[in-house]
């Protein structure tokens, strides 16, 4: 089976919005716009929690069309993967910015 890194995806999206390809579903997402792609990265993000609430297959599947859709997004509003891993190693041995704001149980810290 092959396999994707989360870069290849990227690069691959990428690539497609700067050489879109008639018809294809990712050049489809691109001309429709942000409004569509939000749509998806929603509806994916609801159908991951279902899945997850059924079975690991289909949490399988759904979790990569949503990495898709969310790599859809980051293209189209400018963001590099690269920028995603730099703010995930920026959180490393630090508390998360919620809790800067309120611990889990909502009150102030």
């Amino acid at each position: 089976m092959a396999e994707q890194s989360m870069e290849e995806l990227y690069e691959y999206v990428l690539n497609r919005k700067e050489n879109p390809k008639e018809g294809s579903y990712t050049d489809y997402l691109f001309q429709k716009g942000l409004d569509k792609i939000l749509k998806k990265v929603g509806e994916e993000s609801t159908e991951v929690i279902v899945a997850a609430k059924n079975n690991q297959e289909e949490l399988r599947y759904e979790t990569a069309d949503l990495f898709f859709h969310l790599m859809v997004l980051l293209v189209e509003q400018g963001l590099s993967f690269d920028d995603i891993k730099e703010e995930l190693g920026s959180r490393v041995g630090t508390k998360s910015r919620l809790h800067e704001r309120k611990d889990w149980r909502g009150t102030q810290a």
